[in-house]
């Protein structure tokens, strides 16, 4: 029997999983997970002109002036670079990465040394095709705006500025021009998330190659915001999933969607219809069907979600060194600047902590898809203080949880 039909807390195991086109179900990393990250995300600067109301970050508009210098940044990037290959995958972030005045030495340093080195700037005055074109010309290979709205009042709102919806759309243009791939990062909530279908459209008519969505996590500025319930989450992942064969999805802090491409290839492989879902997800079906119709023009294969979660996979350095599971689960775990990123990831005990999801409290403990999910850390810390416990927001019920409450309640 398949390894997808289990309902007891073993492991789900992808190398029997059917999948369309024999692509897995779920990318898992090859290398050891616990000696090496798949993707390293590097603050260069806090500095930022904008006041996004969902930021992890209290940006400011001028540099911390203890953020890594030049030589302290290339020195970082001689230490992920003398990992063996694959090497990780480096993102440059902000604040606003272009508020670094060695923005291009430092991609072109990195580059230079093998790194696969991408950019996530902010949509200000300081993005002209000039620059754009200076950072390609460094080395960068692919870059995203953020786009939070179909509509300049939704999107403005978030960023904090007027005019920012049109000057994303702009800049855009720029970046698939310069010869960069655009990723168009999204923050869904409750305010904007009927929008998401309109989006999508937006998103598919800039011509990005990825449409990496983020469900909102309620720290820093983001914590006034109001989040998706459980059931709403639920929703969308599964909208997700459905239009994944029209632009590659992936996700931040929804490790669910994982546990979800594998439910409903379960379902398809066996020729069962995919549960009853929600009113959102209704809505959001219907919506797309009117502005895109019921089916992708040019069918592609849905992208494998990777199994990567914060400290499993992935690392946050901020703009002055200080080294986090993620960007949203501040919890320090060291610097830069006193002790090897290296020795960070693979001996700091949170790190090692979040690469043993058996030991997760509650229900994400005992789930049959922790190892390929694990819930979303910075989620649960956010919301219970314990980065170690059970997502709060996730509304699936383990088998072997619901088997341990229903003994609990006859007993």
């Amino acid at each position: 029997m398949s390894t997808l039909t289990q309902s007891d807390s073993q492991p789900v195991d992808l190398s029997a999983a059917p999948a369309r086109g024999h692509r897995p179900l779920v990318r898992t990393i090859k290398h050891d997970i616990n000696a090496k990250p798949f993707i390293v995300i590097w603050e260069v600067t806090r500095a930022c002109q904008l006041v996004c109301k969902h930021c992890r970050a209290d940006a400011q508009h001028t540099p911390d002036p203890r953020q890594l210098t030049t030589e302290q940044g290339m020195a970082l990037l001689d230490e992920l670079a003398a990992y063996e290959t694959p090497r990780p995958l480096v993102v440059f972030t902000g604040g606003d990465a272009f508020e670094r005045a060695d923005l291009a030495a430092l991609v072109r340093y990195g580059t230079g040394l093998g790194l696969n080195v991408s950019l996530s700037p902010s949509v200000t005055p300081l993005m002209t095709p000039e620059l754009l074109a200076e950072m390609r010309a460094a080395g960068g290979r692919a870059m995203s705006v953020s786009l939070d709205g179909a509509t300049a009042e939704t999107h403005d709102a978030f960023r904090g500025f007027a005019g920012t919806f049109e000057a994303t759309m702009r800049a855009a243009r720029w970046i698939t021009d310069a010869g960069f791939r655009l990723q168009v990062n999204s923050t869904f909530t409750k305010g904007n998330i009927h929008e998401a279908p309109a989006l999508l459209k937006t998103v598919i008519d800039m011509g990005a190659f990825m449409f990496y969505t983020f469900l909102l996590v309620p720290t820093g500025r983001g914590a006034a915001l109001e989040a998706l319930s459980p059931d709403e989450r639920e929703d969308v992942l599964n909208w997700l999933h459905d239009v994944s064969d029209r632009i590659a999805i992936k996700t931040t802090e929804a490790p669910q969607y994982r546990r979800i491409a594998i439910e409903r290839e379960r379902a398809r492989a066996v020729g069962q219809p995919l549960p009853p879902r929600g009113e959102l997800y209704h809505y959001l079906t219907e919506e797309t069907t009117r502005l895109l119709g019921a089916h992708a023009e040019r069918p592609r294969p849905p992208r494998p979600p990777m199994a990567v979660n914060s400290g499993s996979g992935f690392a946050f350095i901020d703009h002055i060194g200080d080294v986090y599971p993620s960007g949203f689960l501040p919890i320090h775990c060291g610097n830069v600047k006193r002790q090897s990123f290296r020795e960070i990831y693979r001996d700091s005990p949170v790190f090692q902590a979040l690469r043993r999801p058996q030991e997760f409290e509650g229900k994400c403990g005992v789930c049959e898809f922790a190892t390929l999910c694990g819930g979303s850390r910075s989620t649960a810390y956010a919301m219970t203080g314990n980065y170690l416990a059970s997502d709060p927001t996730c509304a699936y019920v383990p088998p072997a949880w619901a088997a341990r409450e229903s003994a609990e309640s006859a007993g």
